[in-house]
């Protein structure tokens, strides 16, 4: 079938009601759990239509019958549906996937991201080094990291997900709340020992997601095992510290990954602005590395990185009363006030 209506998915709600997945066409969303009599008439059905995580367990076939259903609505072949479809700025919109089951993210995946924390931070190998010198050795360690090394990532907390509008509550006790605007994709197909070459067959689809993070806690205190390195779980998993949103943009419809613009304005200032190009490890490589460590399932999440322009960069960290507004080509633009965490 062709794919040349684009839809995209979301989760949303009706005045506080239950959550319920939806396909998005030009700004109208048509709730999936109400396409079956339709759906029977063309003896097709969707497994799963009650969210967008079950979807995706199946999601070869699912996106296809999607396809009609756009290509039925586009055509004017499905006015019950038109009729009953909802105006997106109408409904709650809650992360698209809610929630998903595994979320891996891959740290220091941009050339001049990296370079740029290489000469903001006193390092031991960089501390007696000029500016000049650590912008020319960041530059020599990302070369030789592109071509011989291999992806860093950890985990984040499901608990720290929320949707593209929802605020992000910003710790009492920190000091350096900082931004990482990113590309982030949706798994559609269970994946382990997956070749590069085959990665990007496994991917449903790709969201904003915005990898919140305590510069401050990164790395562990001295005296209290500092030589145990860095401190995911303090700096990356409190509550609200991934707006995710405001919807899943199947990859048929996204082309390659590798040519998007990532833009994340504060409080209408631009602060990062990059081509998803300067990774260093593309998302095909990011796939083939983690399924070689772990099995990768239908709705997993994999935040690929952060371009530049960071708060450590500016030497200015989120407060309250700040609003951060993240956009990637073709994905939509999420729009997260800050405010103080409530105790």
């Amino acid at each position: 079938m062709s794919t040349t209506t684009p839809f995209s998915l979301g989760t949303f709600a009706i005045a506080g009601s239950r959550p319920f997945a939806g396909l998005v066409i030009e700004e109208r969303v048509i709730a999936l759990d109400g396409t079956a009599e339709l759906l029977r008439h063309w003896n097709l059905s969707l497994a799963g239509a009650s969210s967008v995580l079950t979807l995706l367990e199946d999601w070869p076939r699912n996106f296809h019958i999607l396809q009609r259903i756009a290509e039925e609505l586009a055509a004017g072949r499905a006015p019950e549906l038109a009729r009953n479809s909802f105006p997106v700025e109408t409904l709650t919109v809650h992360a698209p996937v809610h929630l998903p089951r595994q979320i891996f993210c891959s740290g220091a995946n941009y050339k001049k991201h990296v370079v740029q924390l290489i000469v903001a931070q006193s390092m031991e190998e960089t501390k007696h080094m000029s500016r000049e010198e650590r912008l020319a050795y960041g530059t020599q360690k990302m070369e030789e990291r592109a071509a011989s090394g291999t992806p860093f990532f950890f985990v984040k907390a499901q608990s720290t997900v929320i949707g593209p509008f929802d605020p992000i509550e910003l710790p009492a006790d920190a000091s350096q709340p900082d931004w990482e605007l990113e590309l982030g994709v949706i798994i559609g197909r269970r994946a382990r020992r997956v070749a590069r070459a085959e990665a990007l067959d496994y991917v449903a689809g790709y969201v904003v997601v915005n990898d919140i993070t305590l510069r401050e806690r990164v790395m562990r205190r001295p005296g209290d095992m500092r030589e145990m390195g860095m401190d995911w779980v303090a700096s990356k998993c409190a509550p609200t510290f991934l707006p995710m949103g405001p919807y899943l943009v199947p990859a048929a419809f996204v082309g390659d990954p590798q040519r998007l613009q990532v833009t994340l304005k504060l409080n209408g200032q631009v602060m990062q602005d990059e081509s998803t190009a300067d990774m260093i490890f593309d998302v095909a490589r990011l796939i083939e590395a983690l399924s070689q460590h772990c099995v990768l399932l239908p709705g997993d999440l994999i935040c690929t990185g952060s371009p530049a322009g960071n708060g450590v960069h500016y030497g200015r960290f989120l407060q309250a009363g700040d609003v951060l507004e993240g956009s990637i080509t073709g994905l939509g633009t999420q729009r997260n006030p800050c405010v103080a965490e409530q105790r």
